[in-house]
């Protein structure tokens, strides 16, 4: 049916009205992680405050209603008429997309705000949200209500000393998955800021915990370089390198240690540019040059030898790279800012780095030798580990490829990898089962022998000759590390599905570590899931109507509502028949799935070098602080 198309199927969305209509576009999703843009969005304004050089202190307060509240002690908003809209100017910024103060250089040099949209869409997908300015010795409040319908135009309340901005909002419960607040992640995302800001002090305080956190770092980056490298053993102790060209700052921090991996987080103008850029593409090409020219200069590498590749320079490095971009040069890649286009941000870094990094090879002669050595065996270890990928493609390519595989991977029989499924199953008895629950279609079954290598303490030849973890990359299709092809991958969703207990928790631990360490696209592309089986079917002895429960909150709701019931309790995958495994785990309209993300690299890096690392007292320290063993009865 050919529908009409007139002038009349044409809508002008006003105000707000196109933030709460589509507000992927302005915060990248509506989950946990969209409702915590919200807070980024105010939390930058008020760091941008910082940036200008008016404000020292910014105080986030997690309220008991759910509500949360960003303050600082800038200079607050201007309080004027805006010429344009006749509204003051906290009306206007707070009602009316792309109208902020920092599409020049007048008032910010550099921002993190860039499309002066920020708080507007704070308020179009707030339920309400009041706004208090400290400016001009007068007090100023503005109050919105339902997605930000002016309730309250802005007006003097009274007298004062004090100068900042307050924003105090509650999320739309009708917009968001979920509206609760996360503390860990605030706190994290918290203290990152301080150490981008020497002296700056942020204080979190959480009422629903009743706890209160100060976050303040007095040398910066290099403070946050050694942060993540707490648990690790350093070459060298971190050094920075800081300089100005065409109006960029650069500032970078770096710190090798005793192992492969490599953690580079960059940012701009204060914003966390999760897929680099410019910036970082800059301070990788000036790195890998710049230790070459040492290395031959020095003798270390000879005239036959070649030289050194990125991946061999950078492992065992960690780096920190900032930039602050005049509002004039900056352009980012979306709303979220996740990259970075200035290309005079690559000259920039290239030659602030490139000049002082070399220098400082000279002066550290010891240190640098180290670097250099260490290169050299990352050098031997990736021609031996090309050696043995290849021979894995090649073993892709042999007509023994199905003898490789059979009697492990049970395959999809459709080649379409976008809607293909793979389950990594703990064990042969849940994985037969998988294989009778299974659409045959679409989702395929790797049943796993035990637990894999922990591949944290691994060379990389140990992991391709380790058996499961070769029928995995084999099984995906799409190589590793910089081999790694997503056009290859023939599975776009890669479910981990393990028993709710130690044993399955650990593995399922293993598994994530060998995907961060080595397919770690895999993980930022959005393919990785973990899938989540219930715990107990609950069946009402009168009518034998039965349910299914994930925790012991649903099993109570159960047992209430049964009155008197039967309960099982599921202590492995195996003891599921196929059909109750592809009722509740598998079938994609009842099965519940949780998607693995990188949200934050400088925790994910501690967090796995801690729990997987050689450090046991590190390990024990961190989960006696952090896991709660409550003992059964």
């Amino acid at each position: 049916m050919i529908r009409n198309y007139t002038e009349q199927n044409i809508k002008v969305l006003e105000g707000l009205e196109p933030v709460r209509k589509r507000p992927g576009m302005y915060i990248g999703s509506t989950d946990t992680y969209g409702l915590h843009h919200l807070v980024w969005e105010i939390f930058d304004n008020s760091v941008d405050e910082v940036l200008g050089g008016g404000a020292d202190l910014i105080t986030i307060t997690l309220k008991k209603d759910g509500s949360i509240s960003i303050q600082d002690n800038g200079r607050g908003i201007p309080t004027g008429k805006n010429e344009t809209t006749g509204l003051s100017t906290v009306d206007t910024v707070f009602t009316t997309l792309h109208a902020g103060g920092k599409f020049d250089d007048s008032a910010y040099h550099s921002a993190g705000g860039l499309h002066g949209v920020g708080s507007s869409v704070v308020n179009a997908l707030s339920r309400w949200c009041n706004v208090t300015v400290w400016r001009g010795r007068k007090i100023w409040e503005a109050k919105y209500i339902n997605g930000g319908k002016i309730d309250q135009p802005l007006k003097e309340v009274g007298p004062t000393n004090q100068t900042g901005t307050r924003v105090h909002f509650k999320p739309d419960d009708t917009i968001f998955k979920s509206v609760d607040f996360n503390p860990s992640m605030i706190k994290e995302r918290v203290r990152e800021a301080t150490y981008l800001f020497k002296g700056l002090k942020v204080i979190f305080k959480d009422e629903i915990n009743k706890t209160e956190d100060e976050f303040v770092a007095n040398n910066g980056i290099v403070e946050y370089v050694d942060y993540i490298n707490e648990t690790k053993t350093p070459i060298h102790k971190t050094a920075s390198f800081k300089g100005e060209n065409s109006k960029i700052s650069v500032e970078i921090a770096l710190q090798y240690v005793n192992d492969s991996s490599e953690t580079i987080i960059s940012f701009a103008n204060s914003v966390k540019t999760k897929e680099g850029g410019s910036h970082e593409t800059a301070f990788k090409t000036a790195l890998t040059e710049t230790i070459n020219v040492y290395a031959r200069k020095n003798g270390l590498l000879k005239e036959k030898d070649k030289n050194f590749e990125g991946a061999d320079v950078r492992e065992g490095l960690t780096a920190l790279v900032t930039v602050l971009v005049p509002e004039a040069l900056v352009a980012y890649e979306g709303q979220t800012k996740n990259k970075l286009f200035t290309q005079e941000a690559y000259a920039a870094v290239k030659q602030v780095f490139s000049e002082q990094f070399g220098f400082w090879l000279e002066e550290n002669k010891a240190f640098a030798t180290k670097i250099v050595n260490k290169a050299l065996v990352a050098r031997d270890a990736r021609v031996a580990a090309r050696k043995a990928r290849e021979d894995v493609k090649k073993l892709k390519n042999k007509e023994n490829k199905a003898t490789f595989l059979s009697g492990k991977l049970v395959p999809a029989q459709s080649k379409e990898a976008k809607l293909n499924e793979i389950f990594l199953v703990e064990g042969d008895s849940a994985g037969g089962s998988a294989k009778l629950a299974r659409d045959k279609k679409h989702q395929a079954i790797l049943p796993l022998r035990g637990k894999i290598l922990n591949v944290e303490k691994a060379k990389l030849s140990d992991l391709l000759n380790n058996e499961e973890i070769s029928t995995i990359i084999l099984a995906l299709g799409a190589g590793i590390n910089e081999d790694y092809d997503e056009e290859s991958l023939r599975y776009h969703k890669v479910v981990i599905m393990t028993d709710a207990d130690v044993d399955g928790s650990h593995i399922r631990i293993l598994l994530l570590t060998f995907f961060y360490r080595f397919m770690r696209k895999l993980i930022e592309n959005g393919h990785v899931y973990i899938a989540l089986a219930p715990l107990y079917k609950v069946t009402k002895k009168s009518t034998k109507e039965f349910a299914y429960a994930w925790n012991e909150q649903e099993l109570e709701e159960l047992k209430e509502k049964f009155k008197t019931c039967e309960i099982q309790r599921y202590k492995g995958l195996g003891e599921m028949n196929a059909d109750q495994l592809k009722e509740t785990t598998m079938a994609k309209e009842n099965r519940k799935m949780i998607k693995v993300t990188i949200e934050d690299a400088a925790l994910a890096e501690r967090r796995i070098s801690t729990l997987m690392g050689d450090n046991a007292s590190l390990r024990k320290t961190w989960i006696d602080e952090n896991i709660s063993f409550d003992l059964e009865e």
